[in-house]
């Protein structure tokens, strides 16, 4: 069979035949590329694609110092601190960031988070020099959230409890002087707490309910300045009910004790009004409890 004579039209379109079998090629070899990512342009494009790369930490804690100290932040100064516990967790950065997170916590009044990463440092850290101020740091959160003497006192005894773990595990620290007194005060709210029911039960002529508030000051919480009207509230009670002997030696206890009180004037002028005078029974509950801790 003869060949065909190739017109000018048919030569163009067996060229643009060829062009579509070379690009059909092209497309199948880079389809394998694609699949198994191999190849130099393809590790190029990977390389590209790094999303993350851990900053140091030491350039992270002192942002965090920045944030604290310079932009007065202790918010935006935890986060960088807890990026760097985060990012390099067994470095000594990681201990240091740690504390300070726990310092910008309370600093943001964020008491919760302050007392959970001091506590952590103390756990992970008992023998470092720092552990005693991580320890101040959680009795301080607790104290700082003391409420009223109307509210619950459970803040009020946890903080307690823990700054006496302050003056117990690090007596020779600087932070000891400040727990004692934070204690002191402590203790007062306690003792205010107990006065406060005691008045209401005295209001109420429940007297027996109020002697053993009283008594609660009185055996515990000597060293508050709510002890004198205790005693008071106690020679009161004691004079309603008929239990002179006591009220007498209440009246005693507390003119022996503190003889520049209104409220021995008061107790005096009240035993007088009964007839009789005030008068310490060695072994009453009263006298024994201020002998034990030397007050008597």
């Amino acid at each position: 069979m003869a060949a065909i004579p190739l017109t000018r039209e048919r030569r163009k379109g067996v060229a643009k035949a060829r062009q579509l079998r070379l690009a059909a090629s092209l497309i199948a070899l880079a389809i394998p590329l694609s699949g198994c990512g191999t190849g130099p342009l393809w590790d190029k494009f990977l390389a590209k694609d790094e999303t993350f790369v851990d900053e140091p930490a030491d350039k992270l804690y002192n942002e965090g110092l920045y944030l604290m100290n310079q932009k007065k932040d202790p918010k935006a100064a935890s986060k960088k601190f807890e990026e760097v516990d985060r990012e390099h967790p067994y470095s000594d950065w990681a201990r240091k960031s740690l504390l300070m997170s726990a310092y910008s916590f309370y600093q943001a009044g964020d008491y919760d988070s302050c007392i959970g990463a001091a506590t952590r440092y103390v756990t992970l850290h008992p023998g470092s020099p720092d552990a005693a101020y991580a320890q101040y740091l959680i009795a301080s959160s607790h104290y700082d959230q003391i409420p009223d003497i109307s509210r619950d006192q459970n803040r009020t005894e946890k903080a307690i409890a823990a700054l006496e773990e302050v003056v117990r595990k690090y007596p020779t620290s600087e932070y000891a002087v400040s727990a004692k007194a934070k204690l002191q005060a402590a203790r007062d709210q306690l003792a205010g707490k107990e006065m406060d029911i005691g008045r209401y039960y005295i209001e109420k002529r429940d007297y027996t309910a109020a002697i053993n508030r009283f008594k609660t000051v009185v055996t515990q919480y000597q060293t508050t300045r709510h002890v004198e009207e205790a005693l008071f509230r106690l020679t009161e009670a004691y004079m309603a009910i008929g239990i002179v002997g006591e009220a007498q030696t209440a009246a005693a206890v507390l003119g022996h004790n503190f003889p520049d009180s209104r409220w021995y004037q008061d107790a005096y002028n009240l035993v007088k009004s009964g007839g009789a005078e005030p008068t310490e029974n060695q072994g009453s509950w009263i006298s024994r409890a201020f002998k034990k801790v030397g007050l008597g």
